[in-house]
């Protein structure tokens, strides 16, 4: 079994197709899906598709892009709604010098926020960092001053600096369609230097399909193509990549695994 630790199911082009999205899937043999926050003030949406499907998750937090709409929201807010039963980590949060959707002061902010969310509820962050390394390692350094929180870098397309800075700090590192791209052979270079331990496979559909769909609008069902890859890039069978994907996932995302257990594999009879 996979898990895509990483989509937006209530995005339009995929929350059209919500039965069959997840259908494809899970025929495909992908078990659990993280649907991620972008608003907060939008959660309901994300609850209310966890609600339908045993085997979906969410989270809480705000994007970079929507900050400015979202520099009100405290951490207070944020803890409150977590505390909702499928509702296993805090963000997607983090910042993005790519569009500058939003001031970059208040992106700091508005990170710190979600930092802060994480921190008092033990529940894992997910942080989106695009072109924004410096100032990321720096936030991500002090807050870790503060007390430590649990996080995974998500969708990482960054450098080897801010991969190893993560790790030290005890974060996860996951890699998305990204890395089957042919130009990415920095990528999988870093996606080698990841312990097993504290690395996740995603989709973030419906952006990004990995190949041979790039172009496509992108689903879970295509985590199976990056996780090929990353199997490949590490010497793994694709067995073994999902068994070690999805006990990475569960030991990250702590909380999903008392709501919903991993499937465990059927038992090999003996001869």
């Amino acid at each position: 079994m996979l898990v895509d630790s990483h989509c937006h199911l209530d995005f339009p082009d995929l929350r059209a197709e919500e039965a069959a999205v997840l259908s494809r899937a899970r025929s495909a043999g992908v078990g659990r899906f993280l649907t991620i926050s972008t608003r907060v003030r939008q959660n309901a949406a994300l609850q209310a598709i966890a609600a339908r499907h045993d085997d979906v998750f969410f989270t809480v937090g705000t994007h970079p892009h929507h900050a400015a709409e979202e520099a009100d929201v405290a951490t207070s807010e944020i803890v409150a709604l977590s505390a909702q039963p499928k509702c296993v980590g805090i963000g997607e949060a983090g910042l993005d010098y790519h569009y500058d959707r939003a001031p970059r002061d208040v992106q700091a902010r508005v990170f710190r926020t979600n930092i802060a969310a994480a921190r008092a509820t033990s529940l894992p962050l997910v942080i989106h960092a695009r072109e924004a390394d410096d100032d990321m390692i720096r936030i991500l350094e002090e807050e870790s001053g503060k007390g430590s929180f649990k996080a995974v870098l998500h969708c990482f397309t960054s450098t080897e600096r801010l991969a190893r800075v993560g790790l030290d700090l005890g974060f996860f590192v996951s890699f998305s369609g990204v890395v089957t791209f042919k130009k990415s052979d920095e990528l999988r270079r870093i996606a080698k230097i990841v312990p097993a331990d504290r690395l996740l496979v995603e989709t973030d559909a419906p952006y990004l399909s990995p190949e041979p769909f790039r172009g496509k609008r992108n689903e879970p069902a295509f985590v199976v193509e990056t996780a090929k890859v990353l199997a490949a890039t590490r010497a793994m069978s694709l067995e073994q990549l999902s068994e070690l994907t999805t006990a990475n996932f569960y030991r990250l995302f702590e909380k999903a695994a008392s709501i919903s257990p991993p499937v465990q594999p059927l038992a090999t009879p003996a001869e």
